[in-house]
């Protein structure tokens, strides 16, 4: 397991949502709204390119203590020297992660349904649990949990659980509901007018729904 970090109000980048303002811009704008850690994710981007982004963001970001994780790419988050790497049940298993990255590494898991569960191990750090709800940003997406199946499913995860998939502002509150120590949101932020004000409401709803949970 590696050093601590906040999971609260997770930013998932989005190539084509970001393309007019710039990555660089949404995520500088969105981590001064109140987003605590970021993930990098381009599937269909080179690795130059990727690798580049993710140059710029660090510089940026580790003067902050914001983590800056890498989708999928274990290689790319290495060449750079990123804070970890989030991946999915597709990729290299988290142990490999774990020996390519170092034991300081952030390592994060997705998992979708119960079955999945067994790919937790001792190497993963937090796990992704969804859809929560209904998405579009994601065209293949797993099915929807949904609270209860998501708040089961919790219960059952010994190790801190971000929630993903079609939270918004409208709805991030449940996720608290359900169990989530924290949420990822992509359009939420990313295709906001003003990313920095979007961050901004969304880390309020996160405050007023651990009050009340």
């Amino acid at each position: 397991m590696s050093q601590r970090f906040d999971l609260s109000l997770y930013l998932v980048t989005d190539p084509e949502m970001t393309a007019r303002r710039g990555v660089v811009e949404t995520v500088a704008a969105a981590v001064a709204g109140g987003v605590t850690i970021v993930q990098l994710r381009d599937k269909a981007g080179p690795a130059r390119v990727l690798a580049e982004a993710g140059r710029t963001l660090l510089a940026h970001l580790r003067p902050l203590g914001i983590p800056l994780l890498i989708n999928d790419r274990i290689d790319v988050a290495h060449a750079i020297g990123a804070d970890g790497v989030h991946i999915g049940q597709d990729d290299l298993p988290p142990a490999a992660a774990r020996t390519m990255l170092g034991r300081h590494a952030i390592i994060g898991l997705s998992i979708t349904e119960a079955a999945q569960l067994e790919t937790i191990d001792g190497t993963v750090d937090y796990v992704g649990l969804g859809p929560l709800f209904p998405t579009g940003t994601k065209p293949d997406a797993a099915p929807v949990l949904g609270e209860t199946e998501f708040a089961a499913l919790r219960k059952r995860i010994d190790r801190p659980v971000v929630a993903i998939g079609g939270i918004s502002m409208q709805n991030a509150a449940r996720a608290f509901a359900a169990g989530a120590d924290g949420i990822a949101v992509v359009s939420a932020i990313c295709a906001a007018i003003d990313p920095r004000a979007a961050a901004l409401r969304l880390s309020q709803v996160i405050t007023e729904a651990r009050a009340r949970h």
